[in-house]
C-alpha cells in the first residue's frame, strides 16, 4: 500500500473543511463540528493502544520521543501562534493571527505524514489505522484554518489555499520520513506525542464543557471504533 496515496485523501479533508467555512454549509459545519468528539476518541486509542506498544518495543527510551512530540506540537500552537483554539473562529481577530496558526498548525500536519509513512513501516494494518485518525481530524483542522482567516480579513481564495498549505505539509511528512534518520529512526514515536497532543490538548477541551450524552457518547464511540476497526482490518490485512 502507498502511503503517499493515503496521505492525499488525508490532505484534500483540510480543503473539504475549508470549503465548509467559505462555502457556510451550515450542515456541514455541524456534521464536522460532531466528528470532533468521535475523532477524539479514536485517536487517543489508536495512540495509546496501536502505536504507543509499538514504540516502547524498539527501545524503553522511545517514550522519550513521545514526549518532545508532545512539548514540540504545544510550543507551536500555544507559544509561537498568538491565536489559536479547534473548531470555527466566528469572532474578528488580527491578520497576523492567521498566519501565526497556519504556520503553527503545519507543524502538526507535517506529523500526520510522518504518523502514516511511519505506521505503514510497521505494517499495512497500523497505517491504516493512524490514517483514519488523520482524516477524523482533518475535517475540522481546515475549519479551523480557513475561518481563522476569513476572520482575520484574508479572502475565501486564501483560506483554501491555507488549507492545501496543510496539506502539502501533511505529503512532505510522507516524502521525507524515510529520507531523514531521525525520522526513519523516532518518526512514529514523535508523531504519538503529536498525535496524543491533538487529541487530548486540542480536541477534548473543544467539547468537554458542553452538557448532555451526545459528545460523551461519541467520544466514547471513537474509542470503540478503533477496536471495531483494528479487528476488521484484522481479517483484510
Amino acid at each position: 500500500m502507498s502511503p503517499l496515496g493515503f496521505a492525499l485523501a488525508a490532505a484534500l479533508g483540510n480543503v473539504a473543511g475549508a470549503l465548509a467555512v467559505v462555502r457556510h454549509l451550515e450542515r456541514g459545519l455541524r456534521f464536522i463540528d460532531g466528528c470532533l468528539a468521535f475523532g477524539a476518541g479514536f485517536m487517543l486509542a489508536v495512540t495509546l493502544l496501536g502505536v504507543m506498544p509499538q514504540v516502547v518495543s524498539t527501545s524503553p527510551d522511545a517514550v522519550l520521543w513521545v514526549l518532545l512530540g508532545y512539548f514540540a506540537v504545544h510550543l507551536a500552537q500555544h507559544v509561537f501562534t498568538s491565536h489559536f483554539h479547534f473548531g470555527e473562529e466566528t469572532h474578528r481577530v488580527s491578520a497576523s493571527a492567521g498566519v501565526s496558526a497556519l504556520l503553527g498548525l503545519t507543524l502538526h500536519t507535517f506529523f500526520d505524514g510522518v504518523a502514516i509513512a511511519s505506521g505503514f513501516l510497521v505494517s499495512d494494518r497500523l497505517g491504516l489505522l493512524l490514517f483514519l485518525a488523520v482524516l477524523l481530524h482533518k475535517l475540522p483542522e481546515g475549519v479551523t484554518i480557513a475561518s481563522v482567516l476569513v476572520a482575520g480579513g484574508r479572502s475565501r481564495r486564501s483560506a483554501i489555499g491555507g488549507a492545501a498549505v496543510l496539506g502539502c505539509a501533511t505529503l512532505l511528512g510522507v516524502l521525507l520520513t524515510e529520507q531523514i534518520m531521525i525520522l526513519a529512526s523516532h518518526g512514529l514515536a514523535l508523531s504519538a506525542g503529536v498525535t496524543l497532543y491533538v487529541a487530548a490538548s486540542n480536541l477534548v477541551p473543544e467539547f468537554q464543557a458542553k452538557r448532555g450524552w451526545h459528545t460523551t457518547l461519541a467520544f466514547f464511540g471513537g474509542g470503540m471504533g478503533y477496536f471495531v476497526t483494528e479487528r476488521w482490518l484484522a481479517g483484510l490485512v
